[in-house]
């Protein structure tokens, strides 16, 4: 598997933020357009960042490509879940929500760059691509990003759905002719710092993650940060389950009694984006907002269903 080279003039370093520093390659091993072997280093901080197996570590803080991170997102249970809530759907599974349909419905073919950010297994990231030239999926999970890239490159994927106990069966996923191989990325980075330049991005995508980030606001800020001054679009929905196992309950974006993010997630999400602010990134204007019903599956007798509110923004 190989990362593809049309990132490359994208890429900055994420532990120089807010300054933003274009990364170099070294010991790079080529095939045609792709990059199979080699590191990203930056200028400044000289933090280096390796691709192995076509993969792009861009996280300064992940585990740097090394399996076995003690995340509960790197575990086969967890990832047969994840596979199965994105992809149900095209498997006929009576069970499934077409969750996934309906926030691509909320998405307009918008030229330029698209970005995925908490992309997990990568259903939205090719739902994007049909929207917009190119998808960037960014997630930090390497199983996650590693399962994502082998649906890109075969085009298939086998997987085993947990029944009952220790009892599975297996399915075999196909993507649909449609989404082009060619036109999605997935690269392992952390979604409150993103290594990818100001405005490079048309359309931005943050479905069910804010409030698994220790530091949602940062994140918000970088979605502000990538998109385009103009002609941008940004989906956001989330179920808005705060924790304290996620982040400390100072830096959840609603569900208290106090504090500037007093009152519910979804309000407060709007009012951060509606406002100008001192960064001189342009506000957005809010389109649409509602939500989606989808759902994760454990086994063959255990579903949760999850309401996710949705709003659409955007940049005139």
């Amino acid at each position: 598997m190989q990362m593809k080279k049309a990132l490359m003039n994208m890429l900055i370093c994420p532990a120089c933020l807010p300054e933003e520093k274009a990364l170099k390659i070294r010991k790079v091993k080529e095939e045609g357009e792709d990059i199979l072997e080699g590191s990203l280093s930056c200028p400044r901080c000289k933090s280096v960042y390796p691709i192995r197996d076509g993969i792009a570590f861009l996280d300064p803080a992940s585990f740097q490509g090394k399996p076995g991170s003690g995340s509960k997102y790197e575990t086969p249970a967890v990832l047969s879940s994840y596979l199965w809530s994105h992809y149900a759907d095209l498997l006929s599974d009576p069970e499934a929500t077409g969750a996934y349909g309906e926030w691509a419905d909320l998405v307009a073919p918008r030229s330029g760059m698209a970005i995925d950010a908490g992309s997990a297994v990568g259903r939205f990231t090719f739902e994007m691509s049909l929207k917009s030239e190119f998808a960037v999926g960014v997630d930090n999970s390497l199983a996650f990003v590693r399962c994502a890239r082998q649906l890109m490159r075969d085009r298939r994927i086998t997987m085993a759905l947990k029944e009952e106990g220790r009892l599975a069966r297996k399915e075999t996923l196909s993507l649909p002719e449609a989404w082009d191989s060619r036109r999605v990325e997935f690269v392992v980075a952390d979604a409150q710092a993103l290594p990818f330049r100001s405005g490079a991005f048309s359309s931005l995508a943050s479905l069910n993650l804010v409030d698994k980030l220790p530091f949602p606001a940062r994140h918000l800020g970088e979605i502000s940060r990538l998109a385009a001054r103009k002609d941008a679009q940004f989906l956001f929905s989330d179920p808005f389950s705060w924790s304290e196992e996620a982040a400390e309950e100072r830096e959840w974006l609603g569900g208290t009694q106090q504090g500037p993010y007093a009152g519910r997630g979804l309000q407060n999400i709007m009012a951060v984006l509606t406002r100008e602010t001192s960064t001189g990134w342009p506000a957005w204007k809010i389109k649409r907002q509602g939500h989606v019903w989808w759902k994760i599956r454990t086994h063959a007798n255990h579903f949760e269903l999850i309401r996710s509110c949705y709003l659409k923004a955007v940049r005139d």
